[in-house]
């Protein structure tokens, strides 16, 4: 057994997963919503009106995206934490275990079958994004890379967070962890200019605050296409992004090592 076939285990078990259902049930619910509104938007849409319709149009599809988005930390967050819980109530963990396997490989396996899992609901996100555009009746102008790249750098970030912190305390413990580090993020942004610097700094190096994590990237990247965002300042986001991930899963790989692997 390997890296590649705990993944390809792990992405098949989500695709059973009640949890995971539903989470695609609520994804259908959020664009059969918006379906309405969006066609009423074209049939108004006239030569007279059409550019404060386009600002509508892309005003509810960001806002569709940002909670779409946010359900996909949620989950990417959730599949992380269970996927090694799971194992590890069940008791299969133990038999995965004694073959020639090393503990970080298995960290690994369960991390990379989170990202086939999200690459899946990226792709959908994407798919989503252009569908409410043409009921819109409008196009807008962005890369198909960055809205690709970006979320899925961001759900790599939630899910090394969570895995970190599964190899800590319950997977409950850790998606309440997940809901308050979200909302302290959003707090720091919306107040952190008034903060003094004592505060402001620590806070900056320890959060995972970048533009990368932004659940409103779909409005930021459509209105950035007007004016050419410099590619230093994508390699630069998403550099921190991974490094973060990155970070976050070699800590749970070395707590991870000196954990019992007896049921919860």
């Amino acid at each position: 057994m390997n890296i590649r076939t705990i993944a390809l285990a792990t992405l098949r078990g989500f695709l059973r997963n009640k949890v995971i259902l539903l989470f695609g049930s609520l994804f259908v619910c959020v664009v059969l919503l918006m379906m309405s509104p969006l066609i009423a938007y074209k049939a108004m849409t006239t030569a007279a009106n059409a550019e404060q319709m386009h600002g509508f149009v892309l005003n509810e599809i960001a806002g569709v995206m940002a909670l779409v988005s946010g359900f996909g930390s949620l989950l990417a967050a959730w599949a992380a934490a269970d996927s090694v819980a799971g194992e590890m109530r069940s008791g299969t963990i133990l038999a995965v275990m004694a073959r020639p396997l090393k503990r970080w490989e298995f960290l690994a396996g369960k991390f990379l079958g989170v990202l086939g899992l999200m690459a899946g609901y990226v792709l959908a996100m994407l798919g989503v994004t252009l569908l409410l555009a043409w009921l819109g009746g409008q196009s807008f102008q962005f890369s198909v890379w960055t809205l690709l790249v970006y979320p899925l750098t961001r759900y790599a970030l939630w899910a090394s967070i969570s895995l970190l912190l599964v190899t800590l305390v319950h997977p409950i413990v850790v998606m309440a962890g997940v809901l308050i580090l979200m909302s302290l993020i959003k707090v720091f942004e919306s107040s952190s200019s008034s903060m003094a610097a004592w505060i402001r700094l620590p806070v900056h190096y320890i959060l995972p605050l970048t533009n990368l994590i932004s659940e409103e990237r779909f409005t930021v990247i459509t209105k950035a296409a007007r004016h050419p965002f410099p590619w230093t300042g994508h390699v630069t986001a998403l550099v921190y992004g991974l490094n973060y991930a990155l970070v976050c899963f070699l800590l749970a790989t070395l707590i991870f090592r000196r954990r019992g692997l007896s049921r919860d």
